[in-house]
């Protein structure tokens, strides 16, 4: 009897130290490893495999990659067809192939501004409330491998480009990689200079696709195409310090160095510049119509202005955040976009 006693205490202390009241297998903390595994799978339900940590880590590294890549900024590199567009060279075999293949090689190069920015920042990024989810951040890529893939994409983006594309694809591809890498490491602590790199980087995106064929790059193209994206990246800013007043530093370091009037001037002179230098292109050939039905070009401009004004709306109010998101979820300003698409077209068709 004190035989048995004594092994049904052993039990009931064995459970209590499994923390069994808490549902966790009653396996006591000096047991082999054989025995949690084991009640592991006896806890597993039927009819679904047991998770591996290897399997799940050779999943997770190229997804976890993937997501730091950022996908979703991918569709600012659809930029690389204004100029073409803008020229009427889209709708060849050889304007389709090139461009598929520079928006390739550009969305590789900024993957790889990504994935070294990420690497670069993963310390700070574990501090902060939202970032530290990023995959770098939360260990499902480690370190190392953010900067070996992102160094090969910055390597290989502009060899490709200098073998697959003329010279003049090849170095801006590499002055737009070389460029973001020292925005990562320093130049975004730089007051104004900020936001000359990030408003440079959406204009080499507009420039790389009508070098890529050889089309020559109206001035008046380069203005409002540069200021154009002044524009909506100062709008960012400005709706970033609103939203975060008081605390701004907490999510862009350079905020708190800024002042709202200020970049609310810089969001307004950038809207002005942008419009009249849209007009002035509009109306250099003068202002009726050629061999066109309508003079397309110069109506293309109400469209134009009507378009910088609504998304000022949200510039003012502090709630423009990434110019895709605010063109997606604003139905007016989608329409109207669509209106001068549709105005633009029929102008550089000539109709």
């Amino acid at each position: 009897m004190t035989d048995r006693t004594e092994r049904k205490e052993g039990v009931g202390k064995a459970m209590d130290a499994g923390g069994a009241g808490d549902g966790a297998p009653l396996v006591h903390a000096s047991a082999p490893a054989w025995r949690g595994s084991a009640a592991a799978l006896l806890h597993q339900p039927r009819g679904q495999p047991v998770p591996g940590p290897c399997a799940a880590a050779t999943v997770g590294v190229p997804v976890g990659l993937l997501k730091t890549a950022r996908p979703r900024q991918w569709v600012k590199n659809v930029l690389i067809v204004a100029a073409p567009a803008a020229a009427g060279e889209l709708f060849s075999w050889h304007a389709v192939t090139q461009l598929a293949l520079v928006f390739l090689l550009f969305t590789a190069a900024a993957s790889a501004v990504y994935l070294i920015n990420d690497a670069r920042d993963a310390e700070a990024d574990r501090a902060h409330p939202v970032k530290r989810n990023r995959p770098v951040a939360a260990g499902r890529v480690p370190v190392a491998v953010a900067y070996a893939v992102g160094g090969a994409l910055a390597v290989l983006a502009p060899l490709a480009a200098a073998t697959l594309c003329n010279p003049m694809t090849a170095a801006l591809l590499t002055a737009y990689v070389g460029m973001q890498l020292a925005y990562c490491i320093s130049l975004k602590h730089v007051l104004v200079v900020d936001l000359a790199v990030v408003t440079t980087g959406f204009l080499m995106r507009a420039m790389i696709g009508g070098l890529a064929l050889g089309i020559p790059l109206s001035r008046w193209f380069l203005i409002t195409t540069g200021f154009g994206a002044l524009f909506m990246v100062s709008a960012k800013r400005y709706s970033e310090a609103v939203q975060m007043a008081g605390k701004a530093g907490a999510t862009r370091a350079l905020l708190s160095e800024y002042t709202t009037g200020y970049l609310r001037f810089v969001w307004q002179l950038a809207a002005g510049v942008t419009v009249l230098a849209y007009c002035l292109w509009a109306t250099e050939e003068g202002g009726v119509a050629r061999t066109s039905l309508l003079p397309w070009r110069q109506l293309s401009m109400v469209a134009f202005i009507l378009a910088v004004l609504r998304y000022a709306v949200f510039a003012d109010r502090g709630t423009a955040g990434e110019p895709e998101e605010v063109v997606l979820r604003d139905r007016a300003l989608a329409v109207i976009g669509l209106a001068w698409v549709a105005m633009y077209g029929l102008a550089v068709a000539n109709w």
